[in-house]
C-alpha cells in the first residue's frame, strides 16, 4: 500500500468518525432540571413536552427548544394615573413561572419571546387598572393590596395561557415634584395639628388631676373633721357617764351621820336669824345669852 492510499484511507475513517459523533450528538438531546422540551419537527411543535433527563431524537430533523420553567423574575416600570389623577411611576418586580404543560403551546402560539410579548403588556395594563382606583396617597399607604391585586388580576388574565403569576414586589412609587411637596405640607400641618390636640389632651388631664386632687382633699380633710367630731362626742359622752357613775357611788355612800358631820364642819359657829311667825327676828345667839344670864 503506497503511503498516499493509506493517508486517504485515514482521513476516510476519521470522516467516519467525525460523522458519526456528529450523528450521534444530534441523535440525543438533554433537558436540563427545571427546564421542558418542546420537540419541533421540521418547523412543526409537537404537542407535549420533553421532562428533564437524556432523550432521543431524529438528527437534523428534529429541533429540542428548552423552555425555562423554573421561577422567573421581571421588572416593569410603568407609568400611570392615580384616581385624583396624579402620575404615578411605578417600578414592579414580578415573580412568574411557566406551566410545563403548556410550554409548548406557548412556544406555538407566543413563542420564545413570550415575557416581552405578553408578560409586560399583561402588568402594565392591570397595574394601571388597579392604580386608578387609588388616589396617589392611597398609592403609597395601600402597597400590599396593590400588590395582592396584581397578583390576582395577572393570574386571572395569564393562567389559561399557561403563566403563573408567584409574587409581585412594588420596588418604588415616584410621584411629581409637585405632588410631594403638597404631601410634606400635609404632613406639616397635621403634625401641628397633632401637637395641638396632645397639648389640649395634656392641659385637660392635668385639669382633671388637679380637680380629683382637691377632691380627695376635701373628702379627707371632711372625714378627719367628722373623726375628731365623733371623738370627742364620744369623750364627753364617756365623761358624763364618769361623772353620773361618780355621782351615784357617791350619793350611795351617803349616811344621815356622815351629812350631818358635813353640815358641821362647814359651820363657822354663828347661830341663824329666823323669822317667827308674827314677823318678829329673833336673834338665836342673843336668846342664848340671856338663858346664860339668867341662870
Amino acid at each position: 500500500m503506497t503511503h498516499a492510499k493509506l493517508i486517504r484511507n485515514i482521513a476516510i475513517i476519521a470522516a467516519a468518525v467525525i460523522l458519526v459523533v456528529i450523528l450521534a450528538a444530534n441523535c440525543f438531546t438533554i433537558v436540563d432540571p427545571g427546564h421542558t422540551g418542546v420537540v419541533v419537527t421540521l418547523g412543526r411543535v409537537r404537542t407535549g413536552v420533553l421532562q428533564e433527563g437524556i432523550h432521543f431524537k431524529a438528527p437534523f430533523v428534529q429541533q429540542i427548544v428548552k423552555i425555562d420553567n423554573r421561577i422567573r423574575k421581571l421588572e416593569v416600570n410603568t407609568e400611570a394615573f392615580s384616581k385624583d389623577l396624579q402620575s404615578v411611576n411605578t417600578r414592579l418586580a414580578v415573580n412568574y413561572r411557566v406551566d410545563t404543560a403548556k410550554s409548548y403551546s406557548i412556544y406555538k402560539n407566543i413563542g420564545a419571546d413570550y415575557e416581552s410579548v405578553l408578560m409586560v403588556p399583561a402588568v402594565n395594563e392591570v397595574l394601571k387598572a388597579i392604580t386608578a382606583t387609588y388616589t396617589a396617597e392611597e398609592s403609597v399607604t395601600n402597597r400590599s393590596l396593590i400588590s395582592e391585586g396584581l397578583v390576582a388580576g395577572l393570574n386571572e388574565k395569564l393562567n389559561e395561557i399557561g403563566l403563573y403569576v408567584t409574587d409581585v414586589n412594588i420596588i418604588d412609587f415616584d410621584f411629581s415634584d409637585a405632588f410631594i411637596n403638597a404631601i410634606e405640607e400635609k404632613q406639616v400641618a397635621q403634625q401641628k395639628l397633632l401637637k395641638a390636640e396632645t397639648e389640649k389632651q395634656t392641659a385637660i388631664t392635668n385639669a382633671q388631676a388637679e380637680a380629683e386632687a382637691v377632691k380627695i382633699h376635701a373628702e379627707a380633710e371632711a372625714t378627719t373633721t367628722r373623726i375628731r367630731a365623733e371623738a370627742e362626742a364620744e369623750a364627753t359622752k364617756i365623761r358624763a357617764q364618769a361623772e353620773a357613775e361618780a355621782n351615784r357611788t357617791i350619793s350611795a355612800s351617803l349616811t344621815e351621820l356622815i351629812i350631818e358631820n358635813k353640815k358641821l364642819e362647814k359651820w363657822d359657829g354663828v347661830l341663824p336669824r329666823v323669822t317667827g311667825a308674827t314677823g318678829t327676828i329673833l336673834d338665836v345667839s342673843a336668846l342664848s345669852g340671856s338663858s346664860s344670864t339668867a341662870d
